[in-house]
């Protein structure tokens, strides 16, 4: 079987991440082929819009997307993306890495299940004269709904349990309606025990008792915290991965956009000091959600193994440039391969 897959150009550091991903899919034990769209800043500029109708014909097209850092200047393409395709559920694993350092002495496995779209991101806001400024907060029950059902069936299928955090006591409409939308899914999921938090207390919960915590569904806004901070508790911005999916009528996932989590890093962009590890991670992401888990876990093994080594580029200490650190993964795949099988 083929899989033709998109692939999202970028700015700063995405030739060089594109070029480990190309090593890394050498490796693999399938037939991978990428259909690339330039959406630099440069080509936005050239193109305009007509460059985000031809990623989202492609994405639609393939259904998988695979994402490289892009500059946002006057429009960020993660949203218009996220917009065009109807996204409406982020997913950002975040744990503990060996060989990165990290001020959190302690493991950390945690999903972030993030609603997409809505809260006050929607809204730019407007100003009322020079005194007053506000923005309109948008909860949408539908896209509430699919976050929901997504992280329920992710928790069943880790065996844990679901935590949903808000601020109802205070937004009571719209936290109050994300809330109510996360009781009737849950009703659904009999076997999946779930927790209700205030959001400023599982904060300090999840730095104090992380262990209590694995599946965290959130509201817009509070995902994008959520996720910064728990990656600055696993060391670095640029260790994670996210998947971006949308839904059929009948929950199943119709399209699904992964990218690293970090920026396009233009201080280092082709110096060959990249860390490629969030864009294998997201590769990872990516291959499970294709169905092919064998190949994606050992995609993940062949990158922990080396970090554990001290196989690693200079940001982790170590002095593997960011081709070598690539070629090392690689090499290393089909023995994890191996031992993922057995």
């Amino acid at each position: 079987m083929t899989y033709i897959i998109t692939e999202l150009l970028g700015d700063g550091i995405s030739a060089e991440l594109a070029e480990s991903v190309r090593i890394l899919i050498d490796a693999l034990p399938l037939d991978v082929k990428l259909e690339s769209v330039d959406l630099s800043l440069a080509n936005r500029k050239r193109h305009g819009r007509e460059i985000f109708d031809e990623a989202e014909d492609s994405i639609r097209r393939n259904r998988f997307a695979l994402k490289y850092p892009t500059t946002t200047e006057e429009d960020s393409p993660n949203a218009i993306l996220r917009e065009r395709c109807r996204f409406s559920v982020i997913h950002r694993p975040v744990a503990t890495l060996p060989a990165v350092p990290t001020n959190f002495s302690r493991n950390l496995d945690l999903n972030v299940i993030r609603v997409a779209r809505g809260g006050t991101y929607d809204d730019p806001g407007r100003a009322i004269g020079n005194e007053v400024a506000v923005s309109l907060r948008i909860v949408e029950r539908q896209v509430c709904w699919e976050a929901a059902n997504y992280a329920f069936a992710l928790a069943r299928r880790l065996g844990c349990h679901v935590t949903s955090a808000s601020k109802h006591t205070v937004q009571a409409a719209t936290d109050g309606l994300f809330e109510m939308v996360v009781d009737e899914v849950a009703r659904r999921f009999d076997e999946v025990t779930r927790q209700e938090e205030l959001f400023d207390a599982l904060l300090a919960k999840i730095i104090m008792r992380h262990e209590q915590f694995n599946v965290v569904l959130v509201l817009n806004e509070y995902g994008d915290f959520l996720s910064d901070m728990a990656c600055g508790l696993a060391g670095s911005m640029g260790i994670g991965a996210s998947a971006n999916l949308s839904f059929s009528n009948t929950g199943e996932v119709e399209l699904a956009m992964f990218d690293p989590a970090g920026g396009t890093a233009p201080d280092i962009a082709g110096r060959g000091l990249v860390n490629p590890t969030a864009i294998f991670l997201a590769m990872e992401m990516l291959l499970d959600e294709l169905g092919e888990s064998q190949v994606s876990a050992a995609v993940r093994a062949a990158v922990v193994d080396n970090l554990r080594q001290g196989h690693t580029t200079p940001d982790l200490g170590g002095d593997l440039s960011t081709i070598e650190f690539s070629h090392r993964v690689a090499d290393s795949l089909a023995e994890q391969l191996e031992m993922v099988a057995t």
